[in-house]
């Protein structure tokens, strides 16, 4: 990225908890108070490494609403079937937005909506503002705001430093879907973890496939609605005479003809679309408004030496109260 920009760091706070969680209960670690941490220390520990690698100019953290969910009174089988978070997990999702705000870090609970929205609203906030942005999660929802000004760092088990930090080119090598078409291939895929199904009979492949190829899925319906797919079959059916694959175009056309594969997708994009125009707050030409970088030495000490845990504190306290990689280009 071109650092003459400055840039955003937005995270999915309940995305890397959750993963916290499971990876560090055997630590069994209690804040100073005697309450869990373990996932609230693991989140902040990576966040910490992040702002080391990247050095942005402001952080915010995307929270769920847990009370409401405008999602589930569309679809009130939205995320269905997930198990029942342990005790230890909901004390600390409750607890990490108090936990970030008194450290100084900005944070954003969008009523009836979650973390995906804070990310997809942060993303457009940087590319109007002239900024860049990072997303850090652990799951793959934020793909589809990946773009030249927007990267994706995906935690997985490697850590900040072993996790592949996603742009345009390499989402598209991943999977083989160009980060512009990463919703529609998503909503033609489904989403088994949010108890989404996919349009039957198009699976991950075929769904690169068919936007690759087609360029857009309003090209597809419009081909369906007014030529019955024959454009379409016929650009499919060339493709896999040129790559010495099956042909299917014409299956293919039946099964997106179908009047329940429209109504899948049309509601798989508007389930899986993130609101991108949530006010998130921050005031960048106003030092020392929530969010910005570097941190108050003292909230430092006070808030992360709350978690009792001398390594991390020191950390914090060299990374976070450091100016941004930016404020030499100033």
């Amino acid at each position: 990225m071109n650092r003459s920009r400055r840039l955003l760091l937005v995270v999915d706070a309940p995305s890397l908890l959750h993963r916290n969680h499971h990876a560090r209960a055997h630590t069994k670690l209690m804040d100073r108070s005697g309450r869990p941490a373990w996932a609230l220390h693991g989140m902040l520990r990576q966040i910490i490494e992040a702002i080391e690698r990247f050095a942005p100019d402001a952080v915010i953290f995307g929270l769920d609403d847990r009370r409401a969910s405008v999602r589930a009174d569309l679809y009130p089988a939205y995320k269905a079937g997930r198990a029942e978070k342990d005790a230890a997990l909901v004390d600390q999702l409750e607890r990490a937005g108090a936990f970030l705000d008194a450290l100084g870090l900005a944070t954003l609970t969008p009523p009836g909506l979650e973390a995906d929205d804070v990310s997809a609203s942060g993303a457009r906030w940087a590319r109007d503002h002239g900024w860049n942005c990072v997303i850090v999660t652990s799951d793959r929802d934020s793909f589809a705001n990946i773009s030249d000004h927007t990267q994706v760092l995906r935690l997985i088990n490697g850590g900040i430093d072993g996790s592949p930090l996603l742009n345009p080119a390499r989402l598209l090598s991943m999977y083989g879907v160009a980060a512009e078409h990463y919703l529609a291939f998503a909503a033609l895929r489904g989403d088994p973890s949010d108890n989404l199904p996919g349009v039957a009979g198009i699976g991950e492949k075929t769904a690169a496939v068919l936007l690759t190829q087609a360029g857009s899925m309003e090209t597809v319906w419009a081909d369906i609605d007014h030529n019955e797919g024959r454009t379409l079959a016929a650009t499919l059916d060339s493709w896999a005479v040129e790559t010495g694959s099956r042909r299917m175009g014409a299956t293919i056309v039946r099964r997106l003809a179908a009047p329940e594969a429209r109504e899948r997708f049309e509601f798989n994009v508007q389930m899986m679309s993130g609101r991108d125009d949530l006010e998130l707050g921050l005031t960048p030409d106003v030092p020392g408004t929530p969010g910005l970088l570097p941190l108050d030495l003292g909230r430092i000490n006070t808030v992360v030496g709350y978690l009792g845990v001398e390594s991390t504190t020191t950390l914090a306290v060299r990374v976070l109260s450091t100016d941004p990689a930016s404020s030499a280009l100033r």
